[in-house]
């Protein structure tokens, strides 16, 4: 018999997992911090930064440098950061399609600033799927994934209880905070990249393999 709670709200993460911006970020990041002699391998930045709170991320990269970064550096890469995505930003291949399709109550949830979040959605037309108050930010709270408060909100904004929430994530900083949560788990892990290894977490390749979980009559 199978015991998991049924699913009656979906929770996605943004970066990387509805709009590809993980790569276009970390370049200017890279790019930006090599200005100052810090050159990092683009895949060790994806690999040790996507998904993290950029606070940290910037402490990193002072640690490495070994001197304060200048007080304009967050407006200054959110700058470069925007005009990137604004004018190179895609949706990840299947968001559309899948977002049209869910009957059940969903929404987003990023560590992102909300600005951001919005030229995300708006550059890739995937606004249209989310109403203003189905749009959360970690900055709105001051606490990000992977704590699990941001997912709590969300959760308590649409009005169903934690355990029947679907986390759809693809970094470890989100799934963790949606296992701590107490949701169910899908780590969308397109290059099949084996990062997680949870017992707990469904690993997808490809955001259509989220249909039968979001658009069944028995989740109706």
């Amino acid at each position: 018999m199978n015991n998991t709670p049924k699913i009656e709200a979906v929770i996605f993460d943004c970066d990387g997992t509805l709009v590809d911006s993980e790569t276009l970020s970390l370049a200017v990041l890279v790019d930006f911090v090599a200005e100052f002699g810090l050159e990092i391998p683009h895949q060790e930045a994806l690999q040790e930064f996507a998904g993290n709170e950029l606070s940290v991320v910037f402490r990193t990269i002072e640690e490495r440098l070994e001197c304060p970064l200048p007080e304009d550096f967050m407006e200054n890469f959110r700058e470069r950061q925007i005009a990137v995505l604004q004018q190179d930003l895609q949706a990840i291949d299947g968001a559309h399609d899948l977002l049209a399709s869910i009957r059940l109550p969903f929404c987003v949830a990023s560590n992102a600033p909300i600005n951001k979040i919005a030229v995300c959605l708006q550059t890739t037309g995937l606004d249209r799927h989310f109403a203003a108050d189905r749009i959360f930010s970690a900055y709105e709270i001051e606490v990000w994934k992977p704590e699990p408060d941001l997912f709590l909100k969300a959760a308590h904004e649409i009005g169903v209880a934690p355990e029947n929430c679907a986390v759809v994530e693809d970094s470890s900083f989100g799934i963790n905070a949606g296992l701590a949560a107490g949701m169910q788990v899908f780590a969308f892990d397109p290059h099949r990249s084996g990062s997680t290894n949870d017992s707990g977490v469904r690993s997808i390749q490809h955001l259509d393999e989220l249909k039968p979980f979001f658009t069944s009559s028995q989740q109706a």
